[in-house]
């Protein structure tokens, strides 16, 4: 299974919508439209896992296709960059 990156995604999209787009190339394991956490609005983009052998098919036929008039941006999806966290406050002042 890989996963594809869908940017510039109308929010109005739905998860069933990229389901059926993406899978008129393969098959289509998940979608996950990612939103604001505090909001919960769509942030306009996701993921969608699918078959090895989808990708190319998908990433070619999608990347710039308009959907809502929008152009989406479709490519491979990378691993994310470990974040530093947490981070504890330095200091060193008075109070």
């Amino acid at each position: 299974m890989k996963k594809i990156y869908m940017g510039n995604l109308p929010f109005s999209a739905t998860e069933d919508e990229i389901k059926d787009l993406v899978g008129q190339y393969g098959n289509v394991h998940s979608v996950a439209l990612i939103t604001d956490r505090e909001t919960g609005r769509p942030r306009g983009f996701g993921f969608v896992e699918v078959d090895d052998d989808a990708l190319q098919a998908a990433i070619q036929a999608l990347d710039g296709f308009e959907m809502d008039g929008r152009a989406l941006r479709v490519n491979e999806a990378q691993p994310r960059e470990p974040r530093g966290g947490g981070g504890g406050g330095g200091g060193g002042g008075r109070w």
